[in-house]
């Protein structure tokens, strides 16, 4: 990242730890003060993109991205019917080995 992305997300950092608002001109006042001038179509475009969000969530939230959910569902899941997957499992296996059996007869496709 450029300096200047760096420093427009660092003032929108700053501005969420305070629990001020996240505004174009207030990122653009706080770059400004660090000495690095940043374009206000960027500050403009990172505050709306904060809008509305607790800056403050999604850093604590980091880790769980989109993953969490579904690895989640499972687990609630197999406390309701988890002994249905392992009679899957089980009917799967007597499956493949009565296909194998018909090997065992003596004849084949290329016999």
């Amino acid at each position: 990242m450029a300096s200047v992305e760096l420093a427009a997300t660092y003032a929108a950092l700053i501005l969420a730890d305070d629990g001020v608002e996240i505004t174009a001109d207030k990122i653009t006042a706080l770059t400004g003060a660090a000495a690095v001038e940043v374009e206000p179509i960027w500050a403009t475009l990172l505050a709306k993109a904060l809008s509305g969000k607790n800056v403050k969530d999604l850093l604590s939230n980091v880790g769980s991205g989109g993953g969490a959910p579904a690895a989640a569902g499972p687990v609630a899941g197999a406390g309701a019917g988890g002994a249905a997957p392992a009679e899957e499992k089980k009917e799967e296996k007597k499956e493949e080995a009565k296909e194998e059996s018909d090997d065992d007869m003596g004849f084949g496709l290329f016999d």
